[in-house]
């Protein structure tokens, strides 16, 4: 049995490796609400129930930043719980909508690894993450650089 630590080494990534992360998340109006009010974000679409009844998708939409933070943070435990820093996000892209009430999972892919040229103790993962909702559509996507402790010293 594996005793439960938040995160992974460098070296317990493999290049090509799809992890199904195990945390889910329902995003209920009260979670939307105030990640609109923390960001200042003030668009109808995202509060207002008459407003959104009249725009594309006809209900309130879940900000999308707020699926996108979700997302990165249901990989904590998999992804960068031993990591010394995310290096950056790239390529995020939002798929399709998140509406109130959806519950959003998480799988990563391995892209790349490398050990850092500076410190021999660590070492970058490039890594994909796709959220997507409770009947399997996609509705974000990010890659990122993430810096990981190495178990050992590698040089």
């Amino acid at each position: 049995m594996r005793i439960n630590e938040m995160g992974n080494f460098y070296e317990d990534f493999e290049v090509g490796q799809e992890i199904r992360h195990a945390l889910s998340k329902t995003i209920f109006e009260s979670d939307n609400n105030l990640f609109c009010l923390l960001t200042m974000n003030a668009h109808p679409v995202h509060t207002n129930v008459e407003y959104a009844k009249k725009q594309q998708h006809g209900q309130v939409l879940v900000v999308g930043t707020l699926v996108f933070s979700l997302v990165v943070g249901l990989t904590v435990p998999d992804i960068s719980g031993k990591a010394i820093a995310n290096l950056d996000y790239e390529n995020i892209k939002h798929l399709a909508p998140t509406y109130i009430g959806d519950t959003i999972y998480a799988k990563s892919i391995i892209l790349e690894k490398r050990l850092s040229v500076h410190k021999p103790d660590r070492g970058i993962i490039y890594v994909e993450t796709i959220g997507y909702n409770q009947n399997g559509i996609d509705v974000v996507s990010v890659r990122r650089h993430v810096l990981v402790m190495c178990k050992e010293e590698s040089a």
